[in-house]
């Protein structure tokens, strides 16, 4: 079933706008992770990568020995721990005089330059190295502006994926438009219903008391024409059934015979294991033997071809139905050689293809400006899937 992409211009609520909408706001939305990612690796191009990284790093040192040595260095704790504090944390925060916030380093240093520390030494130190520490935010920024780029183009094109094929389905609509939408397909639809229903009633009663040559002769009958597509039986089951006196029962006999236990078997069939043989083990073959070869397609075929499958199926129908049966094909046949057969199988056609919003479209005359919508958002997430593209 198709269903194409329905977003009105004039206001209308549709299914089916899917596709077009989302290759949209994909678009729209690789275009802002790609503005901002070159925003983010614009500043980090003027400052500097290794710059930045070093500022990051040595803003994480000192932070590290903060940590480590607060408990141990404060008040009149362990003096050694003190020394060492001293010359680690110097160490972390010595950077160049045109290190970026070499200020807030040496601001940091000075907090903790002291022969005697408190908790409020360590945390003015920390809020010291601040501004440092706004240099591995923007690594963190850059990070995961990459990760949303990347995932945004991913889903940019997956959505420009399913606008191919949504615009697929509405061209498919557009070669559609001809249909006659109007037009009575009761006409058609309503006998060929009711042979369908007939004819497999029909089978179905034959294949229960006919007996299993009998079946088995219809069907190579049937084979024999071009427009009905049966399944012939098996080689071996067709020579059990032409050869052994059990070839008179209905085949669902048969298939009860082939359940039985052997010395129950024997006061039936003259070969207990002949029949198993050859019948049990394509029981699937025979349980699946039905009408549906003899029924008409819906939509129907072409009025030609219609007639011509109808005049090979009324000798076959014939023998397994009633003549009412016979009558309601025939009455099809006329049908087909009707000037307005094709007006009425187009239009049958067409409305068993589509799904409701697809016939909404042709039936309001705004299939091709719905193509066009498509193409035009496509074209535009081709654009953007282009020119934001990084090496």
């Amino acid at each position: 079933m198709v269903a194409p992409e329905a977003s009105g211009t004039d206001g209308a609520a549709e299914v089916g706008d899917g596709p077009v909408a989302e290759a949209g706001e994909a678009a729209a939305t690789l275009r802002e992770r790609y503005d901002e990612l070159r925003r983010i690796e614009s500043r980090i191009d003027d400052l500097g990568r290794d710059r930045i990284e070093a500022a990051a790093d040595a803003y994480r040192r000192a932070n590290r020995v903060l940590d480590q040595y607060e408990e141990d260095a404060v008040g009149t704790g362990d003096f050694g721990s003190y020394v060492q504090f001293r010359g680690e944390f110097a160490d972390a925060v010595d950077v160049g005089d045109d290190a970026l916030a070499a200020d807030a380093f040496a601001a940091a240093d000075d907090a903790v330059d002291k022969k005697r520390l408190s908790e409020s030494d360590f945390a003015a130190a920390r809020d010291a190295l601040d501004p440092a520490g706004e240099y591995v935010d923007l690594l963190g920024d850059y990070d995961d502006a990459v990760d949303a780029y990347r995932a945004a183009r991913k889903e940019a094109k997956a959505a420009r994926k399913a606008l191919d094929s949504r615009i697929e389905e509405l061209r498919a609509v557009a070669e559609m438009t001809d249909a006659d939408l109007d037009a009575d397909v009761d006409r058609l639809r309503d006998p060929i219903e009711s042979y369908n229903g007939a004819i497999r009633e029909a089978f179905a009663s034959f294949y229960a008391s006919a007996s299993a040559s009998e079946v088995f002769a219809f069907l190579e009958r049937a084979d024999g024409t071009p427009f009905v597509d049966v399944d012939v039986p098996p080689t071996d089951l067709a020579d059990y059934v032409a050869d052994y006196e059990a070839g008179e029962e209905p085949l669902p006999t048969l298939l009860e015979y082939a359940d039985y236990s052997n010395s129950k078997l024997d006061h039936y069939v003259e070969d207990p294991g002949a029949l198993r043989t050859a019948v049990a083990v394509h029981r699937t073959y025979i349980e699946r033997l039905d009408g549906e070869p003899l029924t008409l397609d819906w939509p129907p075929a072409g009025g030609d071809e219609l007639g011509y499958e109808i005049d090979e199926l009324i000798p076959l129908v014939s023998r397994v139905a009633a003549d009412e049966t016979v009558a309601t094909l025939r009455s099809v046949r006329e049908l087909a050689r009707d000037e307005e057969y094709e007006r009425l199988r187009r239009a049958a056609e067409v409305r068993d293809a589509l799904d409701d919003s697809a016939l909404d479209l042709i039936e309001r005359g705004v299939v091709d400006e719905r193509v066009r919508e498509a193409e035009r958002t496509r074209s535009i997430v081709e654009d953007v899937l282009a020119e934001t593209e990084r090496s």
